[in-house]
């Protein structure tokens, strides 16, 4: 009777040491798998590794690049224009000493002058010349030497009485060289006038 009262007082504390046991064991168990998985950080990311600029920086560059190549086109522009409007006025300046050139010189030539044969004439198409009426005029050194000319053109109307008289020249011309003014009237557009050669110059 004692043996088997010290039997099953054996059994009772090998039961409740496995019991202890597997305790520990499953502990220790999720204690390792708590540790192979660590928690994700919310902290922001060291910046300093970054290559570049931030988006809002290079946003600002972006505009300040397109602000200056604005400036520049436009400061270009206005630079082209300046020197169109330049070289227009020097254009306008020339023809109007040469023209000048051309009225003195043919001031005292009586009849039609010694190179009518050397000076041609052909009309410019309207659309050409905003509606006006222009005369391109062609002169041509047909002589051996260096020579100057000056032009008379005469716009006459229907029954042959000049209007209008515009001048045009070429200067040292070279043997064979020629050149290629244009004679505009400054008569309303609508105006039906007839250009003539009245006078050519050589001198």
């Amino acid at each position: 009777m004692l043996r088997d009262d010290h039997g099953r007082g054996l059994r009772a504390v090998m039961a409740t040491f496995g019991l202890a046991v597997s305790a520990v064991f499953l502990t220790g168990c999720g204690d390792g798998d708590t540790d192979s998985s660590p928690a994700p950080t919310t902290s922001s990311p060291n910046t300093a590794s970054f290559s570049g600029l931030p988006p809002s920086a290079l946003a600002s560059q972006a505009a300040s690049a397109i602000a200056s190549a604005h400036a520049s086109a436009s400061a270009a522009a206005s630079s082209a224009s300046a020197r169109a409007s330049e070289f227009e006025a020097s254009v306008e300046a020339e023809a109007a000493r040469a023209s000048a050139a051309a009225e003195k010189e043919l001031k005292d030539v009586q009849g039609r002058g010694n190179a009518v044969s050397e000076v041609g004439m052909k009309g410019l198409p309207r659309n050409e010349t905003s509606g006006l009426l222009a005369v391109l005029v062609t002169i041509t050194n047909k002589t051996s030497d260096t020579a100057s000319y000056a032009v008379q053109i005469d716009f006459e109307d229907s029954s042959g009485k000049v209007v209008e008289t515009r001048f045009v020249g070429a200067e040292d011309l070279d043997p064979g060289e020629k050149e290629q003014p244009i004679a505009f009237s400054r008569q309303p557009a609508d105006a039906n006038l007839t250009p003539r050669l009245a006078k050519a110059q050589r001198y």
